[in-house]
C-alpha cells in the first residue's frame, strides 16, 4: 500500500479508546473525543515541519518542534534535535483516522 503524504498533513491526537493490541489510532484534532485528562499528538505540516504535543508533568500540554517524513515503505518518521527518531509503519489513513503499527 502507498500512503498519500498529503492525507497526513494535519493535526492528529491519540485516540486511545480506538487502539488495539497491535495498532495505535490517531484522530484529527477537531474530532469529538470523549473527555480525557489530555492527549498526546502531533501536527504534520506540508513543509516537512511538525509540532509534537505531550502531556506534561502538571497535566498541561508541552510542545516540541521537529521534522517529519514518509519513507517509501510507508513509515512515518518524526525527528527532533537531540532525540531518537520516532518511527511508525502507517497501516491506513482516512479523513478521520490514522492507524499505525504499535511499536
Amino acid at each position: 500500500m502507498t500512503i498519500d503524504r498529503a492525507a497526513l498533513e494535519r493535526a492528529w491526537l491519540h485516540s486511545h479508546e480506538d487502539d488495539t493490541a497491535d495498532e495505535t489510532v490517531y484522530r484529527p484534532a477537531d474530532y469529538a473525543f470523549p473527555p480525557s485528562r489530555g492527549r498526546q499528538g502531533f501536527e504534520l505540516r506540508s513543509d516537512g515541519s511538525c509540532l509534537e504535543t505531550a502531556i506534561g508533568p502538571t497535566d498541561r500540554p508541552e510542545e516540541a518542534t521537529g521534522t517529519w517524513e514518509l519513507t517509501d515503505d510507508d513509515t512515518l518518521v518524526l525527528s527532533r534535535p537531540g532525540e531518537p527518531d520516532q518511527r511508525w509503519r502507517v497501516r491506513d489513513v482516512t479523513e478521520d483516522r490514522l492507524v499505525v503499527e504499535r511499536a
